[in-house]
């Protein structure tokens, strides 16, 4: 999921609990042969290695209470992160190979600070939408309309749907949950399914889009698949929302809310901005297809193309005002007159500040925990024990349903670090089922997460759960939909 700061009321959300992963691989460790690591040493069953982990599992435990501890989720991630890659720099010290060592860290950062620096961007413009007002915009239409509750679930899960692959899962899940929980305030069980339709729309929106999620920006960063295939993921990602909607919308009383009022003007440049950003990720794009650069490199371009056009916001801004008000003046129209004394210079650099750094800080400390403990070989474990013991059609599968409870990012991370031998249609399919798995709990999800803080008492952990068998079957026939579909993928090798 691209996570975004984009208003006030955005909550802080946990991760969740992708220790448990980590745990099961020290057990691994003590009943299975040793695996050739993924460097030098093997260290799955040192006790260097089995430390490495229990921090891992110690900083994670830390992560998960973050609410009760109000202690910011990067901290514990980022000290474990630290230790670990010392454990390991000491004993490639000691065995005289330090440099080993240095170069795989070196590698692991590159692989971050791509995703960093891709992901800083697209926060950027996100936000700068946000403040010109755009996402406000959006909202105040709808809530104009006056919508039934059934059109209203189909709008906000179609937008949802739509929204997501642009401007990342979690920022769509909160704008729409935005316009639900204020059209039906007070309305529990209405609230609670467009919440749950929202999430699960969201998520499958994002999964056949490299902006849609960061696991999808993870694949498509690695050059496993590029940019238009992951439409071949679009009917199945369909499916996965659609399932799930068309059962719950029977379960929603087709009545009007009270009509509500909501004026929102667009700030100046607004459309603009988002025309460059349609263009920044023409850019990324036309960099890795066609010059075969690294996709980054056309993001920070399209960073330039937003300061260039905030230097002229800023410049232009004191004429335009001057004409505004004396156009106002003349019609006489006083609203809009005292509105442009509310209007301030467009700042890229406020922008750039307002991205969640907290959750890029947090990104770090999972990408470097996950890659010292791949380089200890623990990872080599889990490659051998899922696609070596396991067909991969079903590994994939289970790795979708462990991301429920386990956050998808260092699920995504461990299976690029492991490099499994298997077909493109595979490499689809754990991209399919690492981006839409998580809808089946709440908590599985950053959007799930982010909504159970937004709409406080409406929706929530049980209320998700009780619609989780219906959520599965859409789950399930996202999976046979992509078995059917791209039959012919499976047979090609990424």
């Amino acid at each position: 999921m691209l996570t975004t700061c984009s208003s006030p009321s955005r909550p802080r959300h946990p991760a969740r609990w992708p220790g448990i992963l980590f745990l099961l691989l020290s057990l691994v460790a003590f009943a299975s042969p040793a695996v050739a690591a993924q460097g030098e040493l093997d260290l799955t069953t040192s006790f260097v290695g089995l430390l490495a982990v229990v921090i891992f599992v110690l900083a994670y435990a830390l992560v998960m209470a973050e609410e009760k501890i109000h202690m910011r989720k990067s901290k514990p991630v980022l000290v474990a992160a630290g230790i670990i890659w010392g454990l390991i720099g000491w004993v490639y010290v000691k065995a005289g190979i330090p440099a080993d060592s240095e170069h795989a860290f070196r590698t692991t950062l590159l692989e971050f600070t791509e995703l960093m620096l891709f992901l800083l961007v697209a926060m950027t413009y996100i936000n700068a939408m946000d403040e010109r007002r755009v996402f406000d915009a959006l909202r105040g239409w709808m809530v104009r309309k006056g919508f039934s509750y059934r059109t209203l679930f189909w709008i906000t899960g179609l937008l949802a749907f739509v929204i997501s692959p642009v401007a990342d899962n979690l920022t769509t899940a909160l704008l729409m949950c935005a316009v639900v929980t204020k059209v039906a305030e007070g309305d529990k069980r209405f609230i609670n399914l467009a919440c749950i339709n929202i999430v699960v729309a969201a998520n499958a929106g994002g999964a056949f889009s490299p902006f849609g999620d960061i696991t999808t920006l993870m694949v498509w960063q690695a050059g496993i698949v590029q940019f238009q295939e992951f439409f071949a993921l679009l009917v199945p990602s369909f499916v996965n929302f659609i399932i799930p909607a068309v059962v719950m919308s029977a379960f929603i009383k087709n009545r009007v809310p009270a009509s509500l009022e909501e004026d929102v003007w667009l700030k100046r440049g607004a459309r603009r901005i988002i025309l460059l950003f349609l263009f920044t990720v023409a850019t990324a794009v036309g960099y890795h297809t066609l010059l075969h650069l690294p996709p980054v490199l056309g993001m920070m371009t399209g960073l330039g193309y937003l300061q260039f056009f905030g230097y002229y916001l800023r410049q232009s801004l004191p004429r335009s005002l001057e004409r505004k008000r004396s156009r106002y003046t003349q019609r006489g129209d006083w609203k809009k007159l005292e509105q442009l004394g509310s209007v301030v210079p467009f700042d890229v650099f406020n922008r750039v500040a307002r991205a969640e750094w907290d959750t890029l800080l947090f990104f770090y400390g999972v990408v470097m925990c996950v890659g010292g403990l791949g380089f200890m070989g623990y990872l080599g474990l889990l490659s051998d024990a899922l696609y070596t013991g396991w067909d991969a059609t079903w590994a994939n599968v289970a790795l979708g349903v462990i991301s429920a409870v386990v956050d998808n990012i260092p699920v995504m991370f461990a299976v690029l670090t492991m490099e499994p031998d298997m077909s493109h249609g595979h490499w689809l399919l754990i991209t399919l089922t690492a981006g839409v798995g998580g809808s089946l709990l709440s908590i599985g999800s950053a959007a799930g997460v982010a909504l159970m803080g937004q709409a406080r008492g409406n929706y929530t952990f049980m209320g998700h759960l009780r619609w989780a068998p219906v959520i599965a079957l859409g789950y399930a026939a996202s999976i046979v939909t992509h078995l059917w579909i791209n039959a012919a993928s499976f047979s090609v090798f990424g």
